[in-house]
């Protein structure tokens, strides 16, 4: 479609962009009416928010309106399945210019749908807005289907600590992009475009976790948080994290010892969990460390000693992955 957003109208423009939906069979009503309604056929509802802001979040000479539909559903929908449950719906408040070309939202539209595909979810509804930035706010909903939440304050000592997904995937890619380079592809586009092990969360559940939470603002902070909220201290063994072999080339090439990605680097949205020792985890897991008994060092450890250097996510701060 051509033309601007402010020449199509704030109707036209809900009209295109709901006319690129698909639905499942959890929505019984949805886009169109005062509001949508989901199934929850478990009687409770899991429920996660973010906002994505041009120029803080993702810029658009280095991502698609595509890609960054695709990231700002991942990193909801992660969160859900964080909690053990599996995503069903999700809602999109987007605030855009009226110069804007109207292909943008609407290939944003063809993101959001499309990741939601991959985790078995939906677009159910929204809103949109004339502003002077971009701003993509999401909503994701999800179902525990009999299951309890798995909460960060359940790791218990003796625990395994475990991680489905990537790790300092995002991070290498960022490094890439700002340097004005657009390989090694598969780094640049784990930044664009997240790949959360959705199906993890759930099954993790299943496998009795104690804990879990998304890694979104890094492995040593996302555990701390786990580590906070249990009061215990977690100890990452770095000899069990595998390192690409392209992700220390691209270390070597600016300069950046690659570990510092894999322990400190957001937005990957990788899974990590606790377990009981005696759980058999399968192959997709790999156990990276143990949970301890709360003591002087700091909460999180690498190899028994504390981690000094900087990184992980902190909006407030002037700390990037």
């Amino acid at each position: 479609m051509k033309g601007t957003v402010g020449e199509l109208g704030e109707f036209g423009l809900i009209r295109e962009l709901t006319s690129r939906l698909t639905t499942t069979s959890a929505v019984r009503v949805g886009p169109g009416d005062d509001a949508a309604v989901v199934a929850a056929p478990d009687r409770r509802v899991v429920a996660s928010t973010d906002i994505l802001l041009e120029g803080r979040h993702f810029r658009r000479d280095w991502s698609t309106a595509y890609d960054v539909g695709r990231k700002a559903a991942a990193q909801n929908l992660a969160d859900i399945a964080a909690m053990g449950a599996v995503p069903t719906a999700l809602l999109l408040g987007l605030v855009v210019p009226a110069e804007l070309p109207v292909t943008w939202p609407s290939e944003l539209m063809d993101g959001l749908r499309d990741e939601c595909q991959v985790a078995g979810a939906s677009v159910v509804g929204g809103d949109v807005v004339r502003g002077d930035t971009i701003m993509v706010s999401i909503t994701a909903l999800g179902d525990l289907r009999n299951q309890e939440p798995i909460t960060r304050a359940g790791a218990q000592p003796g625990d395994l600590v475990a991680v489905t997904g990537w790790l300092g995937w995002s991070a290498a890619g960022y490094a890439v992009l700002s340097r004005g380079f657009r390989s090694p592809r598969a780094f640049v586009e784990a930044h664009r475009r997240p790949e959360p092990p959705y199906h993890a969360g759930p099954a993790a559940a299943g496998l009795g976790a104690t804990a879990m939470c998304d890694v979104s603002d890094g492995l040593i902070a996302d555990l701390g948080h786990i580590a906070e909220a249990s009061k215990v201290r977690i100890d990452i063994r770095s000899g069990a994290i595998d390192i690409p072999s392209q992700m220390n080339d691209i270390g070597q090439a600016v300069g950046v010892d690659p570990m510092q990605w894999v322990l400190t680097g957001g937005e990957d949205h990788a899974i990590v969990a606790t377990f009981p020792p005696d759980v058999k985890l399968p192959a997709r897991w790999k156990v990276i460390g143990e949970v301890l008994n709360p003591s002087a060092l700091p909460q999180v450890t690498v190899d028994g000693a504390p981690w000094t250097s900087k990184g992980g996510w902190d909006h407030f701060g002037d700390i990037e992955s």
